[in-house]
């Protein structure tokens, strides 16, 4: 019970937020009319207090609403904001409101006068209209609303009841106190004058920047001020002498203050196909308010997303029913990854079993900003980037960012699930590739990127015959064709038998290749002779042979160690397309 004494405090301290601060002029203005009135000021604090109690119970009773972003309810609140800056700049547009003129025509003139001089439903509207935008300014308010409520309903009733009884308080303090002042200085006395045209205009503005969402800008720079008061962490420190649902453990922040430390998620945009979701489109917003999502952006000829799906299909495994949504991003390199039926076989081939959705066109990757393959966007429960990673390694700072996001959530949704056990559950187990032994880049035979062309004409395309060197004219870490190539822009094409030779420095050695017009067969040497028992997974150990028809990336060499070698692909017919070597 001693988040009781938390959550009443919480609710006095909740009007010095950062988030409340610029609103707290609407709740001195909306009580000010030229006279002191107690009633008038608790109205309006009365009303607020009790629109954050129920717009609560209403939340968490009504899984209709559940998914319905802030941005409904800033668009809501500051309409009605607005509006009635609108009537208290001009006050005869009240009585062209229906229900103001019921009120005239049913005969009773001197109450719709009172009625409208007092504006005793106005006060409890613009009291109301906040009440959406104040909810989410307090920690505590979040625990309370995201732990206690789900499962103690009674107790967290309660708990609601103190941080709303704390909150009228001060609402009501600071509005008294506004009165005496503006009665002090004697500048409201005329209830049509400046003074009151002035309030108008604010409601106006405030209401404006609560609409645009403007006021999470002023919040931001409020807490990033020298010196300025951030009540939350006075929370904060309360919080962590508890122990409801572990929150101790992984700093649980409101949304507004995710507002000012992440960015949120865009959606998927421009998606040319989906994959194992049983052909249903999918919206990373299906997954706000419901789930951890991480997003991959991939393609499926590249090694170094190839050697991170292991740690994806883990991940997914291991924290599906927790929670965990992963949503690969496949983003083509190459032309014929634009191809469904290639994305799939891909998929198939890897045994990925997540969602994975296409971007031929490059939409959802330039939406997030992004340049890399693979890169990984982990977000949370609110729809916030919360890390992200470009590249492989660090696999366990990234699942540590899940487990955290997780813990989060579970918090969130009320769930039974202890934080201690997602924080403490270990890395999955992935056996990681060792990287530190590549000393060769990645090398591209099209003429957009084939500057690494050892007899040729690097950025330029066209048919011509080519010459390889052998022995010590091989230089490292230049490719070499033998025989007559097409160059085109992404690809160099054997128009009849040739030969490639490179000299890497690497253990692995992989080829992203196709045949054109069918099967094409290779014949790999390392260092002059049959690769053996140095056989990459698409080698024939016996021949030393590769069919090469389907557009992916074949593994030609396997080495324990790293070393420089020397590859010479012997190409057997027309109709081979040579794309990149990589390593590993």
């Amino acid at each position: 019970m001693a988040l009781l004494f938390v959550a009443f405090i919480a609710g006095l301290l909740t009007v010095l937020a950062p988030c409340t601060l610029p609103l707290l002029p609407v709740i001195i203005g909306g009580s000010v009319n030229g006279e002191s009135n107690f009633k008038r000021a608790f109205v309006v604090a009365a009303s607020l207090g009790t629109s954050v109690f129920l717009f609560t119970i209403l939340l968490k009773v009504s899984t209709l609403l559940i998914a319905v972003p802030q941005e409904f309810w800033n668009i809501v609140s500051g309409g009605l904001l607005m509006l009635f800056g609108l009537v208290t700049l001009f006050p005869k547009l009240w009585d062209r409101f229906s229900f103001a003129q019921s009120l005239n025509l049913s005969g009773n003139r001197l109450l719709a006068q009172g009625y409208t001089r007092q504006n005793f439903m106005g006060d409890i509207i613009v009291g109301a209209a906040l009440g959406p935008v104040f909810s989410s300014c307090s920690p505590t308010y979040f625990i309370v609303l995201a732990t206690v409520l789900p499962v103690h309903p009674a107790e967290g009733v309660l708990y609601l009841l103190a941080y709303s009884i704390g909150l009228i308080i001060s609402l009501l303090a600071v509005s008294v106190l506004g009165q005496r002042i503006v009665l002090a200085l004697g500048i409201a006395s005329n209830p049509e004058g400046w003074f009151k045209r002035s309030i108008g205009a604010l409601f106006l503005i405030i209401g404006f920047v609560v609409v645009t969402g403007y006021s999470t800008t002023i919040e931001s720079d409020l807490l990033s001020h020298a010196g300025m008061f951030d009540v939350t962490q006075i929370e904060q420190r309360l919080l962590g002498t508890q122990n409801t649902s572990d929150t101790s453990q992984i700093g649980l922040l409101t949304p507004a203050q995710k507002t000012t430390q992440y960015q949120k998620a865009p959606n998927l945009a421009g998606i040319d196909g989906y994959f194992n979701t049983n052909g249903q489109p999918i919206k990373l917003s299906d997954y706000i308010g419901k789930n951890v999502v991480l997003v991959d952006f991939w393609t499926y000829s590249c090694i170094n997303c190839l050697r991170t799906i292991p740690y994806l299909n883990a991940w997914y495994d291991k924290y599906k029913d927790q929670g965990l949504v992963i949503v690969g991003v496949h983003t083509p390199e190459f032309a014929f990854e634009h191809i469904g039926s290639n994305v799939q076989d891909a998929i198939n081939r890897l045994g990925i079993k997540y969602p994975v959705v296409q971007d031929n066109e490059y939409s959802t990757w330039n939406a997030f900003g992004n340049e890399y393959w693979p890169n990984e966007y982990l977000i949370d429960i609110d729809g916030y980037i919360v890390d992200n990673h470009a590249g492989e390694g660090d696999y366990d700072k990234t699942e540590g960012a899940i487990q955290q996001a997780l813990a989060e959530r579970a918090v969130r949704l009320g769930i039974a699930t202890s934080t201690k056990n997602i924080l403490n559950e270990g890395s999955v187990s992935v056996q990681q590739a060792d990287l530190s032994g590549v000393g060769s880049p990645e090398t591209y035979f099209g003429s957009n990127r084939n500057e690494y062309f050892g007899n040729g004409t690097p950025g330029k395309g066209g048919t011509q015959t080519y010459t390889a060197p052998s022995g010590a004219q091989v230089q490292l870490n230049t490719f070499y064709l033998g025989g007559t190539w097409q160059i085109n822009p992404e690809y160099a094409e054997s128009e009849s038998t040739g030969d490639i030779k490179y000299e890497y420095n690497s253990k692995d050695l992989y080829f992203v290749a196709a045949g054109d017009q069918g099967p094409v067969k290779i014949k790999v040497l390392r260092d002059g002779v049959p690769v053996g028992h140095f056989a990459g997974a698409d080698v024939d150990t016996q021949t030393s042979e590769v069919t090469i028809q389907a557009n992916r990336l074949y593994h030609l060499i396997d080495e324990t160690t790293p070393g420089v070698h020397t590859i010479d692909i012997q190409v057997e017919g027309k109709g081979l397309e040579a794309y990149t070597f990589t390593f590993g």
